[in-house]
């Protein structure tokens, strides 16, 4: 089953925020709605960097690896 790792954006937090889910779609509605407690104070939130994988686990190893080096400097990384 697919997983995605995400990032985004809040502008009027200046913040980025990572995460894993298996419905992108609905989780992005759900951070924009502030359905999701760590993220309500941002909204709008933008989707700013996804990947897809096979599996539950190497998803949470990508995200828990973005997470420890940070998102603007993974990003950084990411994009050259």
């Amino acid at each position: 089953m697919e997983y995605y790792i995400y990032i985004l954006f809040s502008d009027s937090l200046q913040q980025f925020y990572t995460g894993s889910t298996q419905d992108l779609a609905k989780r992005l509605n759900d951070h924009n709605n502030g359905w999701s407690k760590h993220t309500s104070k941002g909204v709008p939130w933008k989707l700013v960097y996804t990947k897809v994988y096979e599996g539950r686990t190497e998803a949470l190893k990508a995200e828990n690896n973005i997470k420890k080096r940070g998102a603007k400097r993974f990003l950084e990384q990411a994009t050259g």
